[in-house]
């Protein structure tokens, strides 16, 4: 009973168990190791296999829209409500760029220097899906002779257009121009909107919610088809992806690692001794909304930070810091792109670095939404977003990881900013 129980409550565990199941009947059927079934009913099979798998993508597409414009106009008024500590929000929102575009940056070298999706082949996932000719339609992206047209039309001339068409940097751009609008004006008039905005958050996210429970049968479905079809080879380039994705979120630990040591003027074995208890809620949950009241008393009871300043930087930083999430998401962009053929041009690697940036901004601290909020990227860069369900059956791990180094960076600004809050007084 009490195995069961944890069964049901750790979504990551039930992954794990859907991935090596439909590794094992993935091989059982194929003709590696398998009875290697005829192609016909090995369709007839993975084509009910895979329903779970587009359900999933569905819903992703329905949500993505209110989703990311909901939690940017949310995050960004969570800053301006917060009067108090202006001083403290212009400090703390400029680390938080600095530090995510450190980790963007480290995400395009690695991504560039390893190429791990140059080591699947292409066809071989679309017969293993089963994907259309037009569901693997690439767009042309950005080049220089568009830069003239992008920035005039930053700012949508037709929101209702945009959200109609997908155009999902020109999304972004309205969110931040309509929570920047509404946090300037005094609470009562914005506070009619932003308790609308606040709903159709938590509706949206109760979807995602939902749509998770789908996961272990997508993973399941696609690993059967993916192994079956092309065999365990195939598996070989989501491997280097995620030792890719790994290995970035190491190098982004070794740079908090020097910021506490350089910047906080905190000793580096007993501080992360004491994010042990945040760090271990986070993998768990692979949220870190839900980690959150155990990362204050982190803050306040172990670290000894400041009350008013892990009061501000920790909420904020659930919301808007996502360091280990935009890290992942540019790498997961290099590898659908260099699964796809795409050559990325540096305009494109620049508009991915500032999608990725705006679009951390507005990614939910819950489990699965760096996934929905890769889409946003994919879709500005001209990446058909049926990719993402190749990288669906190792997110789950990935996300744990990721998650644990988003906690890690909102301690590591706690110990910063209470130091140089400190220094001031």
């Amino acid at each position: 009973m009490l195995l069961k129980n944890y069964l049901f409550k750790n979504l990551w565990l039930q992954v794990v168990i859907s991935l090596i199941l439909g590794l094992s009947v993935g091989l059982i059927l194929g003709d590696d190791v398998g009875v290697g079934i005829d192609d016909n009913t090995l369709d007839f099979a993975t084509s009910y296999l895979s329903i779970p798998a587009n359900i999933f993508l569905s819903l992703i597409y329905m949500i993505i829209v209110p989703l990311i414009f909901t939690s940017i106009v949310v995050a960004v008024n969570a800053l301006g409500a917060t009067d108090k500590l202006k001083t403290l929000g212009l400090g703390v929102s400029t680390y938080f760029v600095i530090t995510t575009t450190i980790a963007i940056l480290v995400a395009v070298l690695l991504a560039s220097i390893i190429a791990p999706g140059s080591l699947i082949d292409i066809a071989a996932m679309q017969e293993s899906y089963d994907l259309s000719d037009n569901e693997m339609k690439t767009d042309e992206g950005f080049s220089l002779d568009d830069i003239p047209n992008a920035v005039s039309n930053i700012i949508p001339r037709n929101p209702i257009t945009s959200y109609l068409e997908g155009q999902m940097f020109s999304i972004l751009i309205f969110a931040l121009i309509v929570g920047l609008s509404m946090a300037a004006l005094p609470k009562e008039s914005a506070k009619p909107l932003l308790d609308l905005l606040e709903s159709v958050q938590k509706i949206t996210l109760h979807i995602l919610l939902f749509s998770m429970k789908i996961v272990p049968f997508a993973v399941f479905g696609l690993i059967v088809g993916m192994v079956s079809k092309v065999g365990i080879a195939s598996m070989a380039g989501l491997g280097v992806y995620m030792g890719t994705v790994v290995l970035g979120l190491g190098v982004m630990v070794l740079v908090y690692t020097l910021i506490l040591k350089i910047v906080a003027k905190r000793p580096i074995s007993s501080t992360f001794s004491k994010f042990r208890n945040p760090q271990t809620v986070s993998f768990s949950t692979a949220s870190s909304m839900a980690t959150m009241p155990v990362t204050l008393k982190t803050a306040d009871e172990d670290l000894k930070i400041d009350p008013q300043v892990s009061k501000f930087v920790i909420p904020f930083g659930t919301t808007v810091n996502m360091d280990g999430t935009a890290l992942y998401q540019v790498i997961a962009v290099f590898f659908l792109a260099q699964l796809f053929s795409i050559e990325l041009s540096i305009l494109a690697i620049f508009v991915i670095i500032i999608t990725s940036l705006l679009a951390s901004i507005g990614t939910p601290a819950v489990p699965g939404a760096g996934t929905i909020v890769l889409s946003t990227i994919l879709i500005t860069v001209g990446i058909p977003p049926v990719g993402i369900l190749l990288l669906l059956s190792v997110d789950r791990i990935l996300d744990m990881i990721r998650t644990m180094v988003n906690v890690t960076g909102d301690l590591t600004a706690c110990c910063v900013f209470d130091k140089i809050t400190r220094d001031k007084l």
